[in-house]
């Protein structure tokens, strides 16, 4: 049951981020994703049957040190953008920006002056954190990850192109990463010290 419930935190939070890609976008000019049907917080769209359901699950019952998965990215189409170089920062921001931005709400929400359940603490902990680590973990520099169009905006167009060619072997990158538990020295210090800010524990 407590796997279950840590599933469906980790799934609302990657749709409220996928959410916010494409609604940027779509402010910045893009409307891929409202014509693709993604620009909507119907979980049912975003869902990718292996990054969402089978590979969790086989991470779990396998006994995996780490559970990684994902929602189908919301479609982006860098031309459609008013000003590309500049706008897929912001694109690529908008997903941890907004998944900080739920961390700092459910805090807000434990904060109130009022006797919250036990079961509903827990729940609102679980949220703060799996968003958390989800904003920082996105922010690292790896293809297909956000921090990596941060960087494909920020660098000369030779460079770039050259920096994007590097997202056809991202997957296998980031799972080895994570199984070596390398990702923990960059994602834990920075989550634990954010997490300090919210006064929140783990």
């Amino acid at each position: 049951m407590g796997f279950i419930l840590s599933l469906a935190i980790f799934f609302t939070s990657v749709i409220v981020h996928e959410y916010a890609h494409g609604l940027c976008a779509y402010w910045l000019g893009d409307k891929t994703a409202k014509y693709a049907g993604r620009l909507t917080l119907n979980p049912l769209p975003h869902i990718d049957p292996f990054g969402t359901i089978v590979l969790p699950l086989v991470l779990y019952f396998s006994g995996s040190p780490f559970i990684f998965g994902w929602a189908k990215p919301v479609p982006i189409n860098f031309w459609g953008l008013k000003n590309p170089k500049r706008d897929i920062i912001l694109v690529g921001l908008s997903g941890p920006f907004a998944n900080i931005l739920l961390s700092v709400a459910l805090s807000l929400i434990l904060k109130l002056p009022v006797g919250l359940p036990s079961f509903l603490i827990i729940l609102l902990n679980q949220g703060i954190i799996v968003n958390m680590v989800l904003a920082v973990f996105n922010l690292i520099p790896i293809p297909p990850l956000d921090g990596s169009r941060v960087v494909f905006g920020i660098l000369p167009r030779s460079i770039a192109l050259q920096y994007a060619r590097v997202e056809r072997y991202g997957f296998v990158i980031l799972v080895i990463l994570l199984y070596f538990r390398v990702t923990d020295y960059i994602l834990w210090p920075i989550v634990n010290k954010a997490l300090q800010l919210l006064k929140v524990t783990i």
